[in-house]
């Protein structure tokens, strides 16, 4: 395994790309916010949609297969990064993943509950030759993947359902264009 490239083993399948929005710049999470409601919480800025068109076309330029449906949080950001990264696949609501962000300002156990529940669905082995993507949201420091920068990456390697997972390795947007230029090793 250590012997092959990076771009090497995303294009055999098998990972979880766990992905960051695009930047979110424009507009405020409010305290009530309403998912169906996008002017109640943070937006992607035209910036951040660039990001998310960037960050899809250099998974096809890379050839890395991808598994519709795209899985995301409830957000608009994710949703919207979602769909103009991939715009042909279908967006899959994962209603659990809103709650990342709120890792910060809750409970211990409340943050045990969280990781668990992202640790269940970072198990699950997507089928095989294929990638399964997951736009959703950075981590506090030290706590579940960390901090991920906007439309950063996030390489999962699932163990299967109960077995846990291995981080592979963690990119931003400007690692996700070099890899295909240089034997980028694990």
């Amino acid at each position: 395994m250590l012997d092959k490239s990076l771009l090497d083993l995303l294009r055999e399948g098998g990972f979880i790309l766990y992905a960051r929005h695009g930047e979110a710049t424009v507009g405020v999470d409010q305290p009530y916010l309403n998912f169906q409601d996008c002017f109640s919480q943070r937006n992607l800025s035209e910036f951040g949609r660039r990001e998310a068109m960037y960050f899809g076309q250099m998974l096809r330029y890379l050839q890395i297969p991808i598994r519709s449906p795209i899985v995301a949080s409830p957000y608009c950001r994710t949703i919207e990064t979602a769909q103009l990264a991939f715009p042909y696949a279908h967006v899959q609501i994962e209603p659990f993943l809103y709650e990342i962000n709120t890792l910060s300002g809750v409970s211990s156990s409340e943050r045990m509950r969280i990781l668990s529940d992202l640790q269940s669905k970072l198990e699950e082995k997507p089928p095989q030759g294929l990638n399964q993507v997951i736009i959703a949201h950075s981590f506090p420091e030290d706590i579940g993947l960390g901090n991920i920068s906007n439309m950063g990456l996030v390489i999962v390697s699932p163990k299967g359902t109960g077995n846990g997972y291995e981080i592979v390795k963690k990119l931003t947007i400007e690692d996700l264009a070099h890899l295909g230029s240089n034997s980028s090793q694990i």
